[in-house]
């Protein structure tokens, strides 16, 4: 699983360079972060009413544009899914208790 994520976080790191007026993504970033952060919201959104409604074509569906928006914003702060799978990793075999007592407090 995690190749097909390289293979997007490379595509994502291309489009950067990209047209926007030929590449979606490369708009998304032209754009700016609060546009990214929107979309992500609106994919959550979607994603959440899927849930609600049981439909588990459209779960899978609406999660896949709710990843593919997160991929996007990790690769415009300059992050990318093995950042992410690095900190799944940290936590596994953790209690979800345990994890959170172990965060700095703010």
């Amino acid at each position: 699983m995690s190749d097909v994520l390289d293979r997007l976080a490379e595509l994502l790191e291309q489009r950067k360079s990209a047209d926007p007026q030929s590449s979606y993504v490369a708009k998304l970033y032209a754009k700016g972060t609060d546009a990214i952060l929107k979309k992500i919201g609106e994919e959550a959104t979607e994603a959440i009413i899927a849930a609600k409604d049981g439909d588990a074509e459209q779960i899978v569906y609406e999660t896949a544009d709710l990843w593919f928006h997160s991929l996007v914003m990790l690769a415009n702060a300059g992050l990318g899914p093995q950042d992410v799978l690095r900190e799944l990793a940290r936590r596994e075999g953790l209690s979800g208790l345990e994890e959170k007592a172990s965060r700095p407090v703010e």
